[in-house]
């Protein structure tokens, strides 16, 4: 009885043992770790990933509604064309919010004039719509490239605070005393990174799609330089 009673206790006593050397598993939440990382650095990271995400979205919107051709389009200027109602083409190109009606209609202004001058109209124009389309494209990519570098500076902020802190500290240095200066340094990395991440890929996305409507803005200006050279 008694040697069983020894063994309880005995029993007892190593799992209170080995609760105590058991580490709690301890959780942070994302704000913690953003707070971790310095407001002098996260505010800035912040910002830029707010005006990348509007850049992306408004950019995309606009391209979206661009790229979009009205099969019928070209085929009702060359019927206009064809038939003489020059005023009818232009009014039709007028009425058409696209950078390709806008091209056309001022081809359509120099008809009369020679071909060379007529094309380098257009082209124009053409120019001046791409430059529309690639509105923003440049700080979306200036954001991708300096998200990250950004978040180096943490890195280098943070790690300098922790050799601070063990210069300091001397010989009695604590792991507490380190951590912060760690922590800030690993999450203002991870964050710069991300933000450069989406932002490089948002641009190349938003790039691609720009391509497209170029595409398209070329075979549109071939397509009605064509139109004029044929007989009537």
């Amino acid at each position: 009885m008694l040697n069983s009673l020894l063994l309880q206790i005995n029993v007892a006593e190593a799992a209170e043992a080995v609760a105590e050397q058991t580490p709690l598993e301890v959780q942070i939440s994302i704000w913690e770790l953003l707070v971790g990382g310095g407001w002098y650095i996260m505010i800035p990271l912040g910002i830029l990933s707010i005006a990348a995400v509007y850049i992306f979205i408004e950019r995309f919107i606009a391209i979206r509604k661009v790229e979009k051709v009205d099969p019928t389009f070209m085929n009702n200027i060359k019927d206009f064309i064809y038939d003489g109602k020059i005023d009818s083409a232009k009014s039709l190109c007028s009425e058409t919010t696209s950078p390709f009606a806008r091209m056309i209609e001022k081809g359509i202004l120099r008809i009369g004039k020679p071909l060379g001058d007529i094309s380098a109209a257009v082209e124009n124009v053409g120019k001046l719509e791409l430059y529309k389309l690639e509105k923003n494209l440049s700080s979306l990519a200036t954001i991708a490239g300096a998200a990250p570098m950004i978040g180096f500076l943490g890195t280098v902020m943070g790690m300098i605070n922790t050799f601070h802190q063990m210069y300091t500290a001397g010989n009695s240095v604590e792991i507490d005393q380190l951590s912060g200066g760690i922590m800030q340094a690993m999450v203002t990395t991870a964050a710069g990174l991300v933000i450069g991440i989406i932002a490089y890929v948002g641009y190349n996305v938003l790039v691609a799609k720009v391509e497209k409507v170029v595409y398209k803005m070329e075979a549109t200006t071939i397509g009605f330089m064509d139109l004029l050279q044929e007989p009537a």
